[in-house]
């Protein structure tokens, strides 16, 4: 169901491209915005692992300095037929993880100091196997997609802002339409762009809770962790955290409730929790 989800919204942000890209810049417009946008994640997708994991100050650790940490990682890794990943430790108080890499070959699995004392062994195993679900699902991939079709969008719409100012916009159906198409269409797709990339976010993290429920054979372990990180996220913060890079996190590292909770990338966590206590063997990863 989740695929077929997923496929769905894809869909949607392709749409929202292609008709807005219309509408703000035509065709060529459209073209050279997608361009830009795949040159960009392009570069994203085969460097953001270094990138977030040095922007967090992560740390890769060896199996002497953390036994436990690499025996769970290595096991489960057998448990999903996957190679092994890097594991890294990061400075903060704040509970908490998250994976990265571009496939399963090149994988890196990250947890801070204070998830290593806030959980019990199992509840990490829980952790550390929805992280490794996010690789084994390839929703790095998939989160890569997204935004560069919701990039192209964005750059399509500042296009389309500059091209008013200095040209007052297009009457011509293949170079953009009416100026006050234009200005509609500058407001509704990159926010109608963003709602929907939140909404593959949101699905692909029930997506890797099931699957790492599943991996240790224990749903329980799973949901008592997000339970525990929840309410340490709120109450610690964790330095450096970035809006950018908050979705990879196993729980938004950032801090906010209300109409703030409408745009996250993390489902409500009492729904998350509630799909994992009402998972019944036989668990199939």
């Amino acid at each position: 169901m989740n695929v077929f989800k997923t496929t769905m919204l894809l869909t949607a942000l392709t749409l929202i491209l292609v008709v807005g890209g219309q509408a703000l810049g035509g065709q060529s417009g459209m073209v050279m915005a997608f361009i830009m946008a795949l040159a960009m994640n392009f570069i994203s997708y085969f460097w953001s692992d270094k990138i977030v994991l040095r922007m967090y100050g992560a740390k890769e650790v060896t199996e002497a300095e953390s036994p436990f940490l690499h025996q769970t990682v290595r096991q489960l890794s057998q448990a999903a037929g996957m190679p092994m990943p890097k594991v890294y430790l990061i400075p903060s108080e704040q509970p908490n993880a998250f994976a990265t890499g571009r496939n399963p070959e090149h994988a890196a699995v990250a947890v801070t100091n204070g998830i290593m004392r806030v959980l019990d062994k199992e509840e990490l195993a829980g952790v550390l196997a929805h992280e490794m679900a996010h690789v084994k699902n390839r929703d790095i991939l998939i989160g890569t997609i997204a935004a560069t079709i919701a990039g192209a969008i964005s750059m399509l719409a500042n296009m389309a802002q500059w091209a008013l100012i200095f040209g007052g916009g297009r009457n011509d159906d293949r170079e953009g339409g009416h100026p006050a198409v234009m200005i509609l269409m500058m407001i509704l797709a990159p926010i109608a762009a963003m709602l929907v990339q939140m909404a593959i976010s949101r699905t692909r993290e029930y997506g890797a809770d099931r699957t790492g429920a599943a991996l240790i054979k224990n749903p329980e372990a799973l949901a008592r962790a997000l339970e525990k990180i929840n309410r340490a996220a709120h109450a610690i913060p964790m330095v450096g955290a970035e809006p950018a890079t908050a979705h990879m996190f196993i729980v938004s590292p950032l801090t906010g409730g209300g109409i703030l909770s409408l745009f996250s990338t993390h489902p409500p966590m009492e729904k998350r929790v509630a799909a994992l206590r009402s998972m019944r063997p036989p668990y199939i990863v």
